[in-house]
């Protein structure tokens, strides 16, 4: 029974992952449930997620067209934001992030969800020097690295949200980048944990095929999705996702 519910979770969580992100919500419970303590839980559920990233990328590499500089530029960044938040997980008592990590959850759906009146305060991506645009990517894309490494689930959430802000993009194409980031964050902490974690290698592999699954399919089914609609589910499961964090981190 436990490598079922790994299996159907594995599924659910890449096509979660690729839609909207947050599907690590599904897949460190669990592992808890098969009865692996929390902090193994975590670091498994952060290995076995990254073939469903690969995939994808695979599944949305349509919409990275044109896209090849801006992926050059960003990805190092991401490299080394991800270091950063594994040696965070790794180093320090994880209380003080577990009870940022909500607002922060829900703080993305809300740029999402009011993205084009804060766009009104904030100026319109068109609006935006060049340096100021390239800087405001860089920094987007180390904090939330940082954040990956750490914990990563809504990281795909919180990427959206913040891209849409600040790039001239159409979602899907925000989204193919979104899958991107979430891949070069992925490699990172399967090396960092591989070498330094405890990672308990047999849920990993049986979750891991099944997010190849589930990664490819939901990349092919946000390619088909309206805007509207992309970002109506990326929003709502951001708030669910930032609700369950903050129960948890309280109560």
């Amino acid at each position: 029974m436990h490598y079922v519910l790994l299996v159907l979770a594995g599924i659910a969580a890449g096509t979660v992952n690729a839609i909207a992100g947050g599907g690590s919500l599904i897949t460190f419970p669990s592992l808890i449930a098969t009865g692996l303590p929390t902090v193994d839980a975590n670091v498994t559920n952060s290995v076995s997620v990254f073939p469903g990233y690969v995939s994808s990328v695979f599944g949305s590499r349509a919409d990275l067209a044109g896209q090849g500089a801006r992926v050059r530029a960003i990805v190092p960044t991401s490299l080394i934001g991800s270091i950063g938040g594994c040696a965070l997980l790794l180093l320090t008592p994880a209380r003080a992030f577990e009870v940022i990590v909500p607002f922060l959850v829900l703080g993305a759906a809300f740029v999402l969800a009011f993205q084009d009146r804060l766009r009104a305060l904030v100026g319109h991506p068109r609006e935006m020097s060049p340096r100021r645009a390239t800087w405001t990517l860089q920094g987007v894309v180390l904090v939330g690295a940082i954040y990956g490494g750490y914990f990563g689930a809504a990281l795909g959430v919180m990427y959206v949200a913040a891209l849409a802000l600040i790039l001239d993009e159409p979602l899907k194409r925000i989204n193919a980048l979104k899958n991107v980031l979430s891949t070069a964050v992925g490699l990172v902490t399967v090396i960092v944990f591989a070498i330094f974690a405890n990672v308990h290698w047999g849920a990993a592999l049986t979750l891991a095929p099944a997010t190849i699954l589930g990664g490819y399919a939901g990349a092919k089914v946000a390619r088909r999705l309206p805007p509207r609609v992309l970002r109506y589910l990326i929003v709502t499961f951001g708030t669910v996702v930032g609700l369950i964090l903050l129960y948890r981190a309280f109560f």
